[in-house]
């Protein structure tokens, strides 16, 4: 039997990811400070979110969840979180237009602060020192006073995440997703890319349609399917002490749910089901993600499953599959295989990013081509099971960088230090997200039985 579940139970199991907080007592006291705080997302937001991953469980969506690697409090700013949604609002548009079903929009933003680390530690020049592990818990630069946790950081992303919730509830709910325009989300930086071609041979199409909306008497202004949309935010769920502050019971239901973003999402460092993290996400009722790597078993995914979602209510639980390009084909299947024998209802999501991550002239980087093979085998390997590719799990940016070597623009490994900006993993930059985007489109045309028309590139 389980046992009982509280916000705090996950405190009695074993943990991994822990940063070693060297003052307890001030931790204790911003937890206690944390706790006190107005919620960041409501109940109700994170229950329309789980219906709409119901019906892409159901084959009915289609997921887009992307954002940074890792948020920085340097790099906040009203600019950068403007661009990284007119990329999104691009990819999504070509998303819903390719796979003729609805895109369910989840940002990795406004609480994506935290980082698990292959080590608790990192050497330079002979010097150790504890690894980054994201600003909530201690800062980027390599010196002992800026690499010791300091809690009060949780109290800074607090805050940043407020901000940036506030700022793309406008840009949502405001009129800036106004599909009238479609034009103007695009970037400067990609104006002369050959994705903006192709998205403004689609944006065209668009207005026409909006045109023809109009001229028949509906009124764009006063209809809000076309004047908003619905924008959602997750994060990976590291740092329990934060999330448990965060917690609260809905008013309206009785349950429990963090409020610090609207779904969640356990890694594949932390998924242990004995442990704290599985123990903390299987009481609260926010919708969760999985990520699953290559060491994860059939037995291991169902046990996992059961213990976060036992009652096998779609659009509860999302597995964001991470291999790399070269073991997607050994390891999905038979998980895929397994979940289907069981009946168990998940939506399927390909994070194409993590297992792709190599060394080139020093840099972190994520080739293109490898991103683009394992979305690919993605798609393959469901429409050879029967089960739907539910979605995409990406790093990217709207921000001119270059982190990722390929694309259109084929970046290489000598072009990374020209603008290589990101704080921990490498990113696509827009021109490359929206890229991703259009094969991903012609993925769903595939799979919903149209004829895909594969447009080669020249560069």
């Amino acid at each position: 039997m389980k046992t009982r579940w509280s916000p705090s139970s996950w405190r009695g199991k074993p943990i991994q990811q822990v940063p070693d907080y060297p003052d307890a007592e001030l931790l204790r006291q911003t937890e206690e400070r944390l706790a006190s705080f107005p919620p960041l997302v409501f109940a109700g937001e994170a229950r329309k979110l789980k219906r709409a991953l119901g019906n892409v469980a159901e084959g009915n969506g289609f997921l887009l969840q992307g954002g940074d690697c890792a948020e920085s409090f340097a790099e906040h700013g009203g600019d950068n979180i403007r661009d990284f949604f007119r990329v999104f609002l691009q990819m999504a548009i070509v998303l819903t237009f390719g796979g003729a079903q609805p895109v369910v929009k989840v940002g990795r933003i406004a609480g994506q602060f935290a980082k698990p680390r292959s080590s608790p530690s990192e050497t330079k020049d002979g010097i150790e020192l504890p690894s980054y592990r994201g600003d909530i818990v201690n800062g980027i630069e390599f010196n002992e006073k800026s690499r010791v946790p300091d809690p009060q950081r949780q109290v800074m992303a607090y805050r940043q995440s407020a901000a940036t919730l506030n700022l793309l509830r406008a840009f949502a709910q405001g009129g800036y997703a106004n599909l009238s325009n479609v034009h103007k989300w695009t970037l400067g930086f990609i104006a002369d890319s050959p994705q903006n071609e192709r998205y403004q041979a689609l944006a065209n199409r668009i207005s026409e349609t909006m045109e023809f909306i109009e001229a028949i008497g509906i009124d764009v202004d006063n209809n809000a399917a076309l004047r908003e949309t619905e924008f959602f935010t997750s994060h990976e769920a590291l740092l329990l002490g934060y999330e448990e502050a965060l917690t609260r019971v809905d008013s309206t239901s009785g349950e429990w749910y963090t409020t610090s973003g609207h779904m969640i999402w356990i890694g594949d460092r932390t998924r242990q089901q004995d442990h704290a993290h599985v123990e903390f996400c299987r009481g609260i009722k926010n919708p969760l993600g999985l990520k699953c790597g290559p060491s994860l078993t059939p037995d291991d995914l169902l046990g996992l499953i059961d213990a976060l979602n036992p009652e096998n209510e779609p659009g509860r639980l999302t597995l964001i599959a991470r291999f790399g390009a070269e073991n997607v084909a050994e390891h999905l299947p038979k998980l895929v295989q397994a979940v289907e024998r069981e009946g168990r209802k998940v939506v399927w999501s390909c994070d194409p990013m993590h297992g792709n991550t190599i060394t080139a002239n020093r840099y972190k980087t994520r080739p293109f081509d490898r991103i683009l093979s394992e979305v690919q085998s993605f798609f393959d390997i469901h429409q050879a099971e029967g089960s739907h590719a539910g979605g995409i799990h990406v790093e990217m940016t709207g921000k001119n960088v270059t982190e990722c070597t390929g694309g259109a623009r084929a970046i290489t490994a000598e072009d990374l230090s020209d603008r290589y900006h990101t704080h921990c993993d490498p990113r696509l930059n827009a021109d490359q997200a929206l890229e991703l985007a259009f094969l991903v489109a012609e993925l769903l045309k595939k799979e919903r039985g149209e004829p895909a028309k594969r447009q080669v590139v020249n560069g």
